[in-house]
């Protein structure tokens, strides 16, 4: 259970994050003596940038409430329940634990660099943040809430006042999607290794992650994971040679992916394609968590998304790569 946290304590550890964001260190210092931000532009992965457009206030007032229990019906589940932010913004189990234990359908992936994804879930169902925010709260294996009832708490607590100073008005549904969206754009890792590297530091990678990024490249793992995020922009089909979901011997509601928001035959066991970054911090993985190795992770795409098998001496380098993926100094700057 999520202990209610101190006010101050959120709002001085909030705003001291929030001004690394706005003004990055870590992301000028990476850049070194004759070094340049398009030392590698041509790269499949792009390096991830400061967020724009943010409000302090309004970030500050999203982070207090992504840490309260009391967004949930029973007051014991918070956003960071699923999502503690130091340990990856991912709970580590399969599927998460809603109110009263209640079992969800889907692992829970990690909340950081999510304004990047082309959608939210692994279907996809939201198209946005704020659209985001609705799920957790109202499912009853997740928050079991409704809004009736979470503004009513609200309104008597004091984030009343909050909401007047920040909003200039009382709190209501829109302006509580609002202040959980911006925290959540907020939640960027700038200063991982690798973006180090593509900025033109060579010695931010080991020579192993080095040849585990070029075999992720050769063998085709970068058309999917590409982009800032190194996925999350793009729905795919599981499973491209041979079933997967039959050779596994079972088959969930959850596994329909796509085809349970659109209806079409062609979307079944479609997914978004998950981001890598932070990716060996946020095991068990795919959908349905029913993976607990990376390597053997990666073992599984490579059979039925590259038609391939990929040489043991080949896994390591590339589970050492994608650990070039983590932002170690911003989760220990997390609340």
């Amino acid at each position: 259970m999520d202990m209610v946290p101190s006010w101050r304590h959120w709002t001085l550890c909030v705003v001291f994050g929030i001004s690394a964001l706005l003004t990055p260190p870590a992301l000028a210092q990476a850049v070194p003596a004759g070094g340049s931000m398009s030392a590698r532009a041509h790269e499949p992965i792009r390096p991830l940038r400061p967020p724009t457009g943010l409000d302090r206030d309004k970030v500050a007032l999203g982070a207090r409430l992504f840490h309260d229990p009391l967004l949930s019906a029973d007051q014991t589940v918070s956003c960071a329940t699923c999502h503690p932010l130091a340990h990856g913004g991912a709970d580590g189990l399969p599927v998460s634990l809603g109110v009263g234990g209640a079992k969800g359908t889907a692992n829970s992936p990690t909340v950081y660099n999510t304004n990047l994804n082309v959608a939210q879930f692994w279907d996809g169902r939201a198209a946005t943040l704020e659209e985001q925010v609705n799920g957790p709260l109202t499912h009853p294996a997740e928050m079991a809430t409704s809004w009736p009832a979470l503004l009513a708490r609200l309104e008597q607590s004091p984030y009343v006042a909050e909401f007047r100073k920040v909003y200039g008005a009382d709190p209501d549904e829109i302006r509580v999607r609002d202040a959980l969206a911006q925290f959540e754009r907020s939640l960027v890792t700038l200063d991982a290794p690798f973006d180090r590297w593509l900025a033109g530091d060579d010695n931010a990678l080991s020579a192993e992650q080095k040849h585990g990024y070029a075999l992720f490249k050769s063998y085709g793992c970068a058309s999917c994971h590409q982009g800032a995020n190194v996925g999350g922009n793009m729905f795919q089909r599981f499973g491209f040679y041979g079933n997967w979901f039959a050779d596994r011997g079972r088959t969930a509601q959850g596994d329909l992916g796509r085809y349970a928001v659109t209806g079409k035959a062609a979307d079944k066991y479609v997914f978004k394609v998950p981001s890598l970054r932070l990716v060996t911090l946020t095991a068990p993985y795919f959908h349905d968590g029913s993976v607990a190795d990376l390597s053997e992770a990666i073992r599984i795409m490579a059979r039925y998304q590259l038609g391939r098998d990929i040489p043991e001496g080949d896994i390591a380098p590339m589970v050492a790569f994608l650990g070039s993926l983590v932002d170690p100094a911003r989760l220990a700057t997390a609340p």
